[in-house]
């Protein structure tokens, strides 16, 4: 559900402290993480957030958890899409509502939950643009603790509005001009050189290697979209854009890419979830390393 005032890729600190004063249904969301310690995102929550915002826990959250139904593979499998509905509505989360997500860490993980809500059939959700640092900078106020309680909300689900693709289907594409893989991890990593968190180094045959980072300019913002835009043309060289398909390690990383491009002008591109994490966890499938 949007309005006229419907943020539905990134917003500005400024943006939303109109949104806030004007009274708008809203809700913000921290995602901020840390995939080596993974406490202590709720704790930098509760050191500091803007106010009102909910706590959104990558693993307890935004995944689906060990024994439940699944709509990816990998190491953060997505929870099925009734799931996801059932904890938004559990924090209050409503269908008339703008969602902002934001982290401390770059995008690297409020992009999840931003595709998520796009997943779930929610086109107001926004990325705050420089995260909780341009907030703090801009001189926005924070507030420590729990967070907010909670009314039920009555989010209801919709029809999907970003799509995501399954390993068989990227297996089954592969090497075709009707898919571009597009992997968001490190050089090293997609090179196979270092490989800290998964049984096999390397990376899906064919694939173009474009770090997440790479999207974010020195101020923490997204970079200018004229810029993004030959970033991207250069990168996919003559490619269809809409044949691109994003991956990291788990599909949480890829993310910054997918929103990137939309940054740029392309339209909306899929999302393979389960990512270098599913991939390479049956051997039967192909695995390349070098540039």
């Amino acid at each position: 559900m949007t309005s006229a005032l419907s943020f539905p890729l990134l917003i500005s600190v400024a943006q939303l402290q109109s949104l806030q004063a004007g009274g708008q249904p809203l809700m913000v969301f921290d995602c901020s993480f840390d995939l080596a310690q993974p406490g202590a995102g709720l704790l930098q929550y509760r050191e500091a957030h803007v106010p009102g915002a909910v706590y959104a826990h990558l693993d307890e959250s935004l995944s689906a958890a060990a024994g439940d139904a699944a709509a990816s593979g990998g190491r953060h499998p997505l929870p099925s899409r009734e799931a996801f509905a059932a904890w938004l509505r559990s924090v209050g989360f409503r269908s008339d509502m703008q969602a902002v997500v934001y982290d401390r860490q770059g995008v690297n993980y409020c992009g999840r939950l931003w595709w998520m809500l796009k997943w779930a059939g929610h086109e107001a959700v926004a990325v705050l643009d420089g995260g909780l640092q341009a907030w703090q900078a801009a001189g926005g106020a924070v507030e420590s603790g729990a967070g907010p309680a909670y009314a039920p909300g009555d989010f209801a689900l919709q029809a999907p509005l970003r799509r995501l693709v399954g390993v068989d289907a990227v297996q089954a594409q592969l090497g075709s001009a009707v898919q571009t893989i597009v992997d968001a991890r490190a050089p090293a990593r997609f090179r196979g050189e270092v490989e800290p968190l998964d049984p096999v180094a390397g990376h899906i045959p064919g694939a173009l290697n474009r770090p997440f980072t790479d999207n974010i300019a020195l101020d923490g913002r997204f970079k200018p979209a004229a810029l993004l835009r030959a970033e991207f043309d250069a990168l996919l060289a003559g490619r269809d854009p809409a044949s691109v398909v994003h991956q990291c390690g788990s599909g949480v990383s890829a993310v910054p890419n997918l929103v990137a491009m939309e940054v740029a002008g392309f339209a909306p591109t899929a999302l393979f979830a389960g990512s270098w994490s599913q991939w390479c966890s049956d051997p039967g499938r192909p695995c390349a390393q070098g540039a």
